[in-house]
């Protein structure tokens, strides 16, 4: 039992490294962009404002959070909240993503069906998650009915993660698109602010990868049980 749980906690490692390596991607192309001031001279504020502005999204209220790369939008309260650096920041960083939560605002204002789903879903899925991942872990020693719980708990994190995927390039698309289109940012610096979004968007297909290997790691504990 000790070598069978030694050989598939390889899936966990492989798993944690895969999410170790998406947030320094992360980190490395936010402090590089970060460092890059647009031509412009607009905050992160600004350009927000003036997108939301200009697809009638007046009611949409931006404020200030703490934290770093904390931004997100709240489709319920119909608020865009942006970490400090965002809010006041002038770099390529801030103006991407900045676009990028107003991409989600406008995703939201068009009814766009992937976000609708995830909205309806998320509230539950923090605590299964937890549950899922406990579960596995504890099944692998003492119960397998706990792992087959488990695996249950995580494809359906699983789905929500896949769901995320189009959410988040289809808001980067719409901010990149609003960015050149109003012309925010230049060509070379439009171009700077893709390759800092698509960075952004690793994190999420890291993850999704990470649960999916988690849920192997589980199928495979469960299909041995009778070995």
């Amino acid at each position: 039992m000790n070598n069978f749980i030694i050989n598939y906690s390889s899936l966990i490692w492989i798993g944690l490294i895969l999410t170790i390596t998406s947030q320094i991607i992360v980190s490395s192309s936010y402090s590089k962009y970060k460092k890059k001031l647009n031509n412009k001279d607009l905050t992160g504020y600004d350009v927000a404002r003036k997108i939301l502005d200009k697809n009638k999204l007046n009611d949409i209220i931006i404020l200030e959070t703490k934290g770093n790369l904390t931004d997100h939008y709240d489709p319920a309260r119909k608020t865009i909240k942006l970490s400090t650096d965002i809010y006041h920041g002038s770099s390529i960083a801030s103006l991407a993503v900045a676009a990028h939560e107003c991409g989600h605002a406008i995703q939201d204002k068009d009814g766009y069906k992937p976000m609708r789903i995830r909205s309806k879903i998320i509230p539950t899925l923090y605590i299964c998650t937890r549950i899922g991942y406990i579960a596995i872990i504890v099944g692998a020693i003492f119960s397998y009915k706990l792992t087959e719980i488990g695996i249950i708990i995580l494809l359906a994190l699983l789905a929500f993660q896949i769901i995320t995927l189009p959410v988040e390039f289809n808001a980067s698309k719409r901010a990149l698109n609003e960015l050149k289109t109003n012309r925010f940012l230049d060509k070379d610096e439009t171009k700077d602010a893709k390759n800092m979004l698509l960075a952004a968007a690793f994190t999420y297909v890291a993850s999704m990868l990470s649960t999916l290997l988690q849920i192997l790691r589980g199928v495979l504990i469960f299909a041995d049980r009778d070995r």
